[in-house]
């Protein structure tokens, strides 16, 4: 497997566990029968601020996961996966320190590097979508 689609994959795996701390942290409240299984906020401020730290981290994965997604699968399919192969790593590495930042602290030191975080992966897949470009019309 190429660094590319690992990855892919390595991202969808954050995403996914993401998805389960809260339908996990959900099922204990309702199997405890602290809540209703239809009383939970989308946004997860109704549980705790780390819950809605949590489901923020998801959608944020879920927001970006399709561009990085399609990213990946047009560097391969067009046959330059070399553009995407040698960064795609560090981008899954930035995407979980960001995880981590936004689930730790809302401290200003710490949203700090969430943000770095966040722009490395911006960084990346900007200069992966010119360089796609570029090498389409060559």
């Amino acid at each position: 497997m190429s660094p590319s689609l690992l990855a892919l994959v390595l991202y969808a795996a954050l995403t996914l566990m993401l998805l389960i701390a809260i339908a996990v942290m959900r099922l204990w409240l309702v199997v405890t029968r602290q809540r209703s299984p239809d009383a939970f906020s989308p946004a997860g401020d109704d549980v705790s601020p780390f819950s809605g730290r949590l489901c923020r981290a998801h959608a944020n994965c879920c927001e970006n996961l399709p561009l990085f997604g399609a990213l990946v699968a047009a560097a391969a399919l067009s046959g330059h996966a070399g553009i995407t192969d040698g960064a795609a790593l560090w981008l899954v590495a930035a995407r979980a320190g960001q995880i981590a930042a936004h689930l730790t602290s809302n401290r200003r030191r710490v949203i700090r590097l969430r943000f770095l975080c966040m722009l490395v992966q911006v960084v990346l897949q900007s200069t992966w979508i010119v360089r796609l470009l570029l090498a389409s019309v060559q």
